[in-house]
């Protein structure tokens, strides 16, 4: 049961990540079923070219998003039997074994997961191209959407659960047998900026994976083939923030802290959050990552328009059909875009409602030295608002810059010439992701509230 409780989003993420991926496959192929039917846009080698490009995109993207996220999960799962797996050692158990055990987990939840989000997302490619004609949402003609390609990305979310895992199970190697004597603990700031070798990683793959998006936007103006070179750089660059995320996130976590106010609940959530940066990093990269994506796609989607829009401004006769092509385009993004959010907000949740139950202890120490159960609420409300507002700050930032490169790279050279793409800010998607990250922050915080305040504080000290 409690395997079943550690893994079960876990297996979401994995289920996610392949709907997702065979979804996307099989509506790139409706959409290139529309497209070729047009009369307009059915000339164009380049936008077939685009839209093949684009859709492998989208899929890499998904599965390195719920990489990451099952990864940070199975971080979060490990820290949380670390005394477990101490006793293993202790008796005589090498940790080789015990890493090798939640491999087998990962790969169990990969299989699994990704099976189950294959078939749901043909049924749903299938039950839209049913319905779409009849409501009048797709037009009616012939379409050909299913390819022995959507095996790809089922494998590749196979795979990545399975290192993921691989990953995440990493600290089991530096679990002494003496651990299972007295408690474990994260590590602390001074404990994780130690790490030479892994903040030079970091840095180094930041800044060589920045020089080359950099570099494929120039070659944008050149050729949208760019776009391959700069999914390389973005991967790259992002990579090394992920690596360095506990060097990242405590400043902005720490700045956003400041805001949450002067009380006792909201100073103690404040100090939370940036006490053990391992923790909330773990807890706020995969939002980020979210925030990054859908702000990422959002530009680029808002550049994409405005540049045809410029171009029927100077041509209307010829762009005359582009509008009804251009929606669904919008449309058809949109959907797959939001599909992406919900694989990181699951991440979210989900290691935060983890490092809440594993920290019953502490919790049921603030219960017997006065905190009321409105008060450890509060606290846990004040920390989850802080990890979300830091995560969709540094997303932003990091979407609006990925997004405008990702538009050059792709788009710069559509006119046979080179186009400097200026970065389109859609206003209404910042204010629409503001009030989600507010839903999730107050979501995210319910559950594991109720589960601190509903275990009295004798019994919570008693917790192991």
């Amino acid at each position: 049961m409690t395997s079943l409780r550690e893994h079960g989003p876990s297996m979401l993420v994995a289920g996610l990540s392949s709907a997702f991926g065979v979804a996307v496959l099989e509506f790139f192929g409706v959409l290139t079923s529309i497209i070729n039917a047009d009369s307009v846009t059915g000339e164009s080698a380049t936008v077939a070219f685009i839209l093949g490009f684009v859709a492998w995109i989208f899929i890499a993207i998904a599965v390195y998003v719920g990489a990451v996220v099952t990864a940070n999960t199975f971080s979060t799962i490990i820290a949380g039997r670390t005394r477990t797996i101490a006793l293993m050692r202790l008796i005589g158990s090498s940790a080789q074994t015990q890493r090798r055990a939640v491999a087998r987990e990962g790969l169990l939840v990969g299989v699994v997961g990704a099976i189950a989000g294959a078939v749901v997302g043909t049924l749903l490619t299938v039950l839209v191209v049913q319905l779409g004609p009849s409501v009048g949402i797709l037009p009616d003609i012939a379409y050909h959407y299913l390819d022995f390609t959507i095996v790809l990305p089922v494998a590749a979310v196979v795979l990545t659960t399975w290192l993921a895992s691989w990953i995440g199970s990493r600290r089991v190697l530096v679990v002494s047998p003496m651990e299972a004597t007295g408690a474990a603990l994260e590590h602390s700031r001074e404990e994780s900026t130690a790490s030479k070798s892994r903040t030079g990683a970091a840095i180094a793959l930041f800044a060589v994976g920045g020089g080359i998006l950099v570099l494929s936007m120039f070659l944008g103006l050149v050729t949208p083939a760019a776009v391959l070179i700069g999914i390389v750089g973005g991967i790259l660059s992002f990579t090394g923030l992920v690596m360095g995320a506990h060097l990242v996130m405590p400043p902005a976590l720490r700045l956003v802290g400041r805001t949450l106010g002067t009380s006792a609940p909201s100073r103690l959530a404040a100090e939370n959050a940036v006490r053990y940066p391992e923790r909330s990093s773990r807890t706020t990269i995969g939002l980020v990552i979210g925030v990054t994506l859908v702000t990422m796609f959002a530009v680029a989607l808002q550049s994409y328009q405005n540049l045809l829009y410029a171009a029927q401004e100077s041509d209307p006769e010829y762009y005359s059909g582009i509008d009804e092509t251009l929606v669904l385009t919008v449309v058809v993004f949109s959907v797959l875009v939001g599909f992406s959010a919900v694989i990181a907000a699951v991440g979210m949740v989900n290691n935060l409602s983890l490092s809440v139950l594993q920290r019953t202890r502490e919790l049921g120490l603030l219960r017997a030295l006065g905190f009321t159960g409105s008060q450890v609420r509060r606290m846990i409300l004040a920390e989850s608002a802080q990890l979300t507002l830091a995560s969709v700050l540094v997303g932003l930032v990091l979407g609006t810059f990925y997004g405008w490169a990702g538009a050059q790279s792709l788009l710069g050279s559509i006119n046979g010439i080179g186009t400097i793409v200026l970065p389109g800010v859609p206003v209404a998607f910042l204010v629409g992701v503001v009030i989600l990250a507010a839903l999730l922050t107050l979501g995210a915080s319910l559950g594991p509230s109720r589960r601190a305040t509903r275990i009295a504080p004798v019994a919570a000290l008693a917790v192991e």
